[in-house]
């Protein structure tokens, strides 16, 4: 097919739209105006009413007034994604697994819209465990899943994270230096451990799930609970090896095209 016929369907203000985001998604730090106009060849007045739709419509936001940087709008979109749903499908055996050998409740968590969101949960396999439904939104800011989700991304992401998660109108958290240091802390470790925030004698124990760009795209998070009446349950040391354990599974899955018959 020859450019004649390539070019029929043009539409040059979604071309420069899209141009626009796949400019700011290679940038740190965002870029004026005049920035994205020279590295475009083109004129900026040319990119201003384009720009404040991109902005209106939440995918590109201010920093400082005069710069312009992608939002996680589109990473949230791309929650909804088929590769998101594969994963939530091939994670439910492995979550199994783990719920089954733990002797407890497991859910997998991602980010959307500032809020970390429920997408796969599997029940403990006794009597007791703690159980969140699919489709729930936990907070950002004081639960582990959170933490992992923020841990786990580049620092500008993480900022815009938390402005996202500000315009939801949740309130709580730690304070944002603590926070930041908390984030360091759980990198370096490798997952987070914390009493719960919203139940009593439980402690979350969450670790990232790492996509091919080594950023985190989920959480996989067990609710603990001592269990007392059955000897043979692992300790939360234990607990913390097999959750690893299957988070690197998962990992691998989330960096590879694997098929359902693979």
């Amino acid at each position: 097919m020859d450019n004649d016929e390539n070019d029929r369907y043009r539409a040059p203000a979604l071309d420069k739209g899209l141009d626009i985001l796949e400019l700011l998604a290679g940038i740190d730090g965002g870029l004026t105006q005049a920035e994205i106009a020279k590295r475009m060849g083109k004129n900026a007045n040319e990119f201003y009413r384009m720009l404040d739709r991109l902005v209106k419509r939440g995918y590109v936001t201010r920093l400082d007034g005069d710069r312009y940087s992608l939002t996680l709008k589109l990473f949230g979109l791309a929650q909804l994604h088929a590769p998101v749903r594969r994963l939530a499908s091939y994670a439910t055996p492995l979550m199994r697994e783990l719920a089954d050998q733990s002797k407890q409740a497991n859910q997998l968590v991602v980010f959307d819209r500032g809020a970390a969101v429920v997408i796969a949960q599997q029940e403990a396999p006794g009597y007791w465990g703690i159980s969140i439904r699919v489709g729930s939104h936990i907070s950002l800011l004081n639960t582990g899943s959170g933490h992992v989700l923020l841990a786990f991304r580049s620092a500008e992401q993480r900022a815009m994270m938390m402005r996202e998660y500000e315009e939801t109108g949740e309130a709580g958290g730690e304070q944002k230096a603590d926070l930041l240091e908390r984030l360091d802390q759980i990198r370096e470790r490798g997952y987070e451990m914390m009493p719960s925030v919203q139940t009593a004698g439980v402690v979350n124990l969450s670790a990232p799930i790492m996509g091919p760009d080594e950023t985190a795209i989920a959480a996989l998070t067990i609710p603990y609970i001592t269990i007392i009446n059955n000897p043979a349950a692992p300790n939360i040391s234990q607990t913390i090896q097999l959750l690893l354990k299957t988070s690197q599974q998962l990992s691998k899955l989330a960096g590879l095209d694997v098929r359902p018959d693979a």
